[in-house]
């Protein structure tokens, strides 16, 4: 538990930040600072996920991508779930998102590309960062599970000496 502890407390932190800070002073009426930090947070959590990917691949010791990686696709989806609620204070971007649960829950729906239907970007650049979120998920998102997944088999593999699961 040592070592799922410091993951599982960032989880439950960002998400307390996510559901507290104050995310009115970004949207439509800030442009420039709202489309600044979205691309700066992505970046960053992006150069992040590339770097574990590669840990995880070259099986470099001392790290935890196993443990890192599913904490930094978390923060994608909360900084996905941020970026959507600024962009609902225009009220032609979404019909049927109010809340930050209701853009939490967008986020998710779209990752799992499920699309109930009861959330639907209206506006043009609404429509934009949701294929751009798809199209991150397919490619990143997608890349750092398999990351994940075939460290987890190789030490699976190691453990019980068979080369089958690598």
């Amino acid at each position: 538990m040592r070592v799922v502890g410091p993951p599982l407390c960032l989880v439950v932190a960002t998400t307390v930040a996510y559901f507290l800070l104050p995310l009115d002073n970004f949207g439509p009426h800030r442009p420039l600072l709202s489309w600044t930090i979205f691309f700066v947070g992505l970046a960053i959590v992006t150069y992040l996920l590339l770097r574990q990917i590669m840990n995880a691949y070259v099986d470099k010791p001392g790290t935890h991508p196993v443990l890192v990686i599913p904490v930094l696709m978390f923060l994608a989806v909360l900084l996905f779930s941020a970026t959507y609620y600024a962009l609902a204070k225009d009220p032609n971007a979404f019909t049927g998102l109010k809340t930050r649960l209701d853009a939490l829950y967008f986020t998710v729906v779209t990752l799992a590309t499920v699309g109930y239907g009861d959330v639907v970007p209206g506006s043009q650049t609404a429509r934009l960062v949701t294929m751009f979120q798809i199209l991150y998920s397919f490619v990143v998102l997608t890349a750092a599970a398999t990351a994940v997944t075939r460290r987890v088999r190789r030490r699976a593999g190691e453990r019980l000496g068979r080369d089958d699961l690598t």
